[in-house]
């Protein structure tokens, strides 16, 4: 079965009696346009998006039949959690994350990383709140990264600092 777009999510999705096969994931492989992987029961799901910047989110629904409902669950790992104390300081770590390349995720206005122990002790050394933790990193920061001119993270910052208003 080939999947060229989500059918849904199941958040707004009654299933019924229908079978839940999980489609597990990580975290990279939600951005990935073209993919073959199997669900828990075995099936063969092969997903081929056609269009620019889409992405699976935890309880997509990839198939629905009279059975069975194929969902995406996105697999827990250990993560970097920074609790920003202000809006300035969640631009900040956004920046300073952004200008590393890494992918971030924002989550309940915690600012979420995979987990990487230089990383994790940078952070901490620089004296943002950050603990390790083993969760879903589900809500990636969609950003335009130009090629590395330290100029151009700067409307990053803004668009972060926006978020609040």
């Amino acid at each position: 079965m080939i999947i060229n777009e989500v059918a849904g999510n199941l958040k707004q999705f009654d299933p019924g009696n229908r079978v839940v096969d999980l489609l597990q994931i990580e975290w990279f492989e939600a951005t990935k346009r073209i993919q073959r992987k199997k669900t828990k029961s075995g099936r063969d799901i092969a997903i081929k998006f056609l269009k620019e910047g889409q992405r699976l989110r935890q309880d997509d629904i990839l198939l629905i039949d009279d059975e069975t409902v194929v969902v995406v669950d996105i697999i827990p790992c250990d993560a970097i959690v920074v609790k920003p104390a202000s809006l300035l300081e969640m631009g900040s770590v956004c920046y300073e994350i952004g200008n590393k390349h890494l992918p971030m995720f924002i989550q309940n206005d915690e600012v979420l990383l995979p987990f990487e122990e230089p990383i994790f002790k940078w952070l901490t050394v620089s004296g943002y709140n950050t603990q390790k933790t083993h969760t879903r990193l589900m809500n990636l920061l969609n950003a335009t990264v130009q090629p590395h001119g330290h100029g151009s993270n700067s409307s990053l910052f803004f668009k972060i600092m926006n978020l609040g208003k």
